[in-house]
């Protein structure tokens, strides 16, 4: 699942498990050349499966699932070249909540309506949004990946950068199988072990699938029952709120305190009533105590969302990326019966464009992660911080206004 936008346009199938990988991260070049090749891998195996049998797991499963397995250079190489959001949220969420993908999504809602009934009664979480990340991570369960994902693991867990990271995904993998949830032969999925038409990572689908249909297995591959249960499970486990929003589309004024409207800002809505936000539909927003953040992906000139905690704690759990997040959350309000959102007139702020700005905020002593031209977190917080002082409206979004007196020195 989960990680979670690419300075390329993919073909959907390449986006398959993009969102656990954004999770995992990547490692750096200088890391990367100290890892030895595949030399040593058999005999590391040899003793994996010596430890997997020592926690529990059968010989037989072991067995079945890793003798003959080698070595993947093609992991290493797509795991130290992986992708990520680097496209703007108009752009991502106009190719990947497309129209086609909403009739699809909206044709399922009622396909499996009665499902989505139960599932909701006892998770507690609505099938729109469950549509959502279906539609975003596999298109519905048609591309779900076709790497051997035992094999995948088996080689990120031996490689020396992140092994910490995948080898309880490669043990709980076998789990999976010894559990008789899934054949070996449909351990098949994108290039970090994703499984799965919501490309659960090993260890959650160990913890959280559901067998849903009653066949007495948590087939989270054929079973759409099965899928839907188990990603509603997982939410819910996360603390979804039953009954309240995710995100909403907002109206905002000129007035605004601009460096309040971020993602990790939570204030009640009565703060932005007093401002004057207003809902899509035009009315006022509640003076109420019901905590929120002002979400603006494209700047104060762009759309506009509040955000609440089911998308605050959730939906930024499930994917790190808050592109990938806001496309998620917003394509499920569509699904839910939502318009179109309001573009607005975003300032055009291109990836090569965002990496300078990047630069020139690190050599000012910013730490801003990785110069990849994705607008993050830490880029976020950089760019306020440099819009206040320089007087400018602080929303976080990178501006041209900023880029020339950043290159001016001043």
């Amino acid at each position: 699942m989960a990680t979670h936008p690419l300075t390329r346009v993919i073909r959907f199938s390449a986006f398959a498990g993009l969102c656990a990988a954004v999770l995992i991260g990547s490692a750096s070049t200088a890391s990367a050349q100290r890892c030895p090749g595949p030399a040593g891998f058999n005999k590391w195996l040899q003793g994996f499966k010596q430890e997997a049998i020592a926690e529990g797991v059968s010989a037989r499963t072991v067995n079945a699932a890793l003798n003959g397995v080698t070595y993947n250079p093609k992991v290493i190489a797509r795991d130290r070249a992986q992708g990520v959001f680097a496209q703007d949220f108009l752009t991502f969420q106009r190719r990947m909540a497309n129209k086609n993908r909403l009739a699809a999504g909206k044709a399922r809602l009622k396909r499996y309506a009665p499902v989505f009934k139960q599932v909701e009664q006892q998770y507690g979480v609505p099938g729109p949004v469950l549509v959502a990340f279906w539609g975003l991570e596999t298109d519905y369960g048609a591309f779900m990946g076709k790497m051997d994902s035992i094999r995948a693991l088996a080689t990120l867990s031996y490689d020396c950068r992140r092994p910490e990271k995948f080898r309880p995904q490669l043990m709980d993998a076998l789990r999976v199988l010894d559990r008789g949830d899934l054949r070996r032969n449909q351990m098949i999925g994108p290039t970090h072990g994703e499984v799965g038409q919501f490309q659960f990572q090993p260890s959650t689908y160990y913890n959280f699938a559901v067998d849903y249909d009653g066949d007495g297995r948590r087939d989270l591959v054929k079973s759409v029952p099965d899928s839907l249960a188990s990603a509603a499970n997982y939410l819910a486990a996360k603390g979804w709120q039953p009954g309240q929003p995710w995100l909403e589309e907002v109206i905002v004024p000129n007035n605004l305190p601009w460096d309040q409207a971020d993602v990790t800002i939570q204030r009640p809505r009565l703060f932005w009533s007093q401002y004057g936000v207003k809902y899509r539909n035009g009315q006022p927003v509640p003076a109420d105590a019901t905590p929120t953040a002002l979400l603006l992906p494209m700047g104060r000139n762009g759309p506009a969302f509040l955000a609440y905690p089911n998308f605050i704690n959730i939906y930024l759990d499930w994917n790190h990326s808050l592109v990938y997040s806001t496309t998620a959350g917003y394509f499920a309000t569509r699904l839910a019966g939502a318009p179109p959102l309001r573009a607005g007139n975003p300032e055009p702020f291109s990836g090569a464009e965002s990496k300078q700005m990047q630069r020139l905020l690190r050599q000012r002593g910013y730490d801003v992660g990785k110069v990849d031209g994705v607008i993050g977190a830490l880029t976020r917080k950089a760019i306020r911080e440099m819009q206040l002082q320089y007087g400018l409206p602080a929303d976080g979004y990178p501006s041209h206004a900023l880029l020339r007196k950043l290159q001016a020195g001043g």
